[in-house]
């Protein structure tokens, strides 16, 4: 009884402390949760958003997940979002117009994997020959991905019928990812799932994935027996950018139509967090990307009935993941 009242606490605390802010700024925390539960999951349009908001955050906390499991620290899933997504508008865009689904969809599907795969071997490549830290290279490599996009929208892939907005002409019908009935759920949130069931399968049921984990857990030990340590990372590196690249594709595909320079913003970050909280564990990414998807869309309801900006749930995020360390931190040192 004593550890299951201390594991409620845990669970309750950073819902209590985002209470206490919320009563700081003059809102009443009971219809402000109210209003977030029933916009989340009220009815089915609910659901949908936060199966929508959650795909790209459980393929970005992916992104973090694999080179964690060999001892590396991704921060660049933002990045490699980024740059999947401009690949595969820029295929899509100049090359696919008229190209039947079957056929070009899959296309688009490796054009953002690689296109954050080329994103995840650069930092993977300078930790190699130049001993820089890939945690501040993915970092920096983010900013260098938003620039990026940036001209291209402003230059070579703006639409001429934008009207000076900055975003790229829209991919052809047949090239959009297919939804379910008359929702706006499409195809890519199975699409994550299947990559984190297939995440899971290789890391902890495959040869591959055992080797990983050795790195992981101790390098040098691994490099004593025999695993080559340095090109396992890089693997890690580039599959993780490749699915981080997939979540580009899918926001281009099955949301936007159309590249803009604000695309995937701040996704990146909120699947680094997703992943933190999981432990970098496959399946638990799903349920950690899901809630943090809830939280996401419930921001909106809390504009409208606190008056406070939706992105003070962001708040509410971090007080679930220092909980989180907390936790574990407890654990590790009973």
């Amino acid at each position: 009884m004593r550890r299951f009242w201390i594991g409620l606490a845990f669970v309750l605390s950073p819902f209590v402390l985002f209470a206490l802010f919320l009563l700081s700024q003059g809102a009443n925390p009971l219809e402000s949760y109210q209003a977030m539960l029933r916009s989340a999951f009220g009815d089915w349009y609910g659901i949908g958003e936060v199966a929508i908001k959650s795909t790209p955050f459980l393929l970005t906390a992916l992104a973090v997940a694999i080179p964690a499991r060999a001892g590396l620290i991704n921060v660049g899933g933002e990045g490699q979002l980024m740059i999947g997504a401009l690949l595969t508008t820029w295929v899509g865009v100049f090359y696919l117009q008229g190209v039947p689904a079957w056929v070009g969809v899959p296309v688009l599907i490796l054009m953002g994997a690689l296109g954050g795969a080329i994103w995840g071997i650069v930092p993977a490549l300078l930790r190699q020959y130049a001993r820089m830290n890939e945690t501040i290279t993915t970092l920096l490599l983010n900013y260098v991905a938003f620039f990026t996009v940036g001209y291209f929208v402003h230059g070579p892939l703006k639409d001429p019928e934008s009207f000076n907005w900055p975003f790229s002409p829209k991919l052809d019908e047949a090239l959009r990812l297919p939804t379910f009935g008359s929702t706006r759920v499409h195809i890519g949130f199975v699409l994550a799932i299947v990559a984190a069931l297939v995440v899971w399968f290789v890391i902890f049921r495959t040869r591959v994935g055992f080797r990983l984990r050795v790195i992981g857990g101790n390098a040098i030990a691994a490099l004593q027996a025999g695993i080559k340590v340095n090109r396992m990372q890089l693997l890690a590196m580039v599959f993780g950018g490749a699915v981080a690249g997939i979540a580009g594709m899918i926001e281009i595909a099955g949301i936007e139509g159309h590249l803009r320079p604000m695309t995937g913003f701040g996704y990146g970050y909120i699947g680094f967090l997703a992943a933190w909280m999981a432990w970098n564990h496959p399946l638990w990414t799903i349920g950690t990307a899901f809630l943090l998807g809830a939280i996401s869309v419930a921001g909106n309801a809390l504009e409208m009935t606190s008056g406070l900006p939706s992105s003070s749930v962001s708040i509410l995020m971090a007080f679930i993941l220092l909980t989180v360390l907390a936790v574990g931190r407890g654990s590790k040192a009973s």
